[in-house]
């Protein structure tokens, strides 16, 4: 069965640092392209960052690019994504998600996802 579980959510004020973790199992990691994506409210889902499965190649929404950094460690079937100098913006439900393609970066990319976490922004 395939698992993708997040954590590293929560609260916290404009400007600040969170850092996401999706542990993955049930399937071959190493082999698999792992995205986040986010929801908020009354928004639609939206593709947020990609690493790939063979070179480390990543892809990252305009909106977070140069504050958000992704990264995998396959030893340990988990991927990370640091978040820094985060904006009431950002406020949203964090999912991590997986599919068979190169690049997931579209929710028609995804086969799997994760439950998500919260993560809120203050100003």
């Amino acid at each position: 069965e395939v698992q993708l579980v997040e954590s590293g959510g929560g609260l916290v004020q404009a400007g600040g640092s969170l850092r996401l973790s999706c542990a993955a199992s049930g399937f071959t990691f190493d082999d698999h392209a792992i995205s986040w994506f986010r929801q908020a409210p009354g928004k639609e889902r939206e593709g947020v960052s990609c690493i790939s499965s063979s070179d480390g190649d990543t892809w990252y929404a305009d909106s977070v690019k140069g504050r958000f950094t992704i990264s995998r460690d396959n030893a340990k079937n988990t991927v990370y994504l640091q978040m820094n100098s985060l904006k009431p913006e950002d406020t949203a439900v964090y999912y991590c998600a997986t599919g068979s393609g190169p690049s997931v970066v579209v929710t028609d990319d995804v086969d799997y996802w994760g439950q998500g976490t919260q993560v809120t922004v203050s100003s």
